[in-house]
């Protein structure tokens, strides 16, 4: 009697346990969806938001931190009000910790460091350059170490070199052998699941059309 309480008792706590998987990632695939689709500045921050609030109910989980850190790093860019970029790093900062705490040494967290970092820079250029220009470089050196698969380092090396006056090293003639190689690297790349990092592809071929 206790052999068939012991089974019916694990095949419940099973289902339970793939009810919860289940759950989770039509969360994450519907707010995924939602970023994918945001059209303002304000739309990526309800994203943000959402992705957020999955994480507080499922805290061992770091895609959703991740994710909502991506999204308010986005969320600053298209706001584009530099008055403001060191509070909009700080928050996806936080977020992005938290992530990086459950999974350590992981390439797409450290492209995202790279962009918050990017985010500070940008507030003083000619200042910050020195000691944030340095922390985007060494990120994105991270993360084609962590992951040498990943393209997502190769595109925002490319992006930040196409942005780059060429006086300093930047421009197109630099930015596009980088870009090629994220190019190829996005044809062979294959996330690891339907909710893992897959984003970039387009803003490579939009980023190498404008140097036409």
């Amino acid at each position: 009697m206790k052999k068939i309480f012991f089974v019916l008792l694990s095949l419940a706590l099973v289902t339970q346990g793939l009810a919860q998987i289940e759950k989770f990632t039509k969360a994450m695939t519907a707010t995924i969806t939602k970023m994918d689709s945001a059209k303002t500045a304000d739309d990526m921050l309800a994203a943000s938001a959402a992705f957020e609030r999955i994480a507080d109910a499922e805290k061992n989980q770091w895609l959703p931190y991740y994710y909502a850190s991506l999204s308010q790093v986005i969320y600053a860019f298209m706001k584009n009000d530099m008055s403001n970029n060191d509070a909009y790093a700080g928050k996806a900062e936080q977020l992005l910790n938290k992530a990086d705490g459950l999974q350590p040494n992981n390439s797409e967290i450290s492209c995202v460091k790279s962009m918050i970092a990017t985010l500070r820079m940008l507030v003083n250029p000619q200042q910050r350059w020195q000691q944030y220009g340095a922390i985007v470089q060494q990120e994105l050196d991270n993360a084609k170490k962590q992951d040498p698969s990943n393209p997502r380092p190769y595109y925002l090396q490319g992006q930040n070199l196409r942005n780059t006056p060429e006086q300093f090293g930047g421009g197109c003639n630099s930015a596009k052998p980088v870009l090629e190689e994220a190019r190829k690297k996005f044809e062979a790349f294959k996330p690891a699941s339907n909710i893992a990092p897959n984003w970039g592809k387009d803003q490579v071929e939009k980023t190498m059309a404008s140097c036409k």
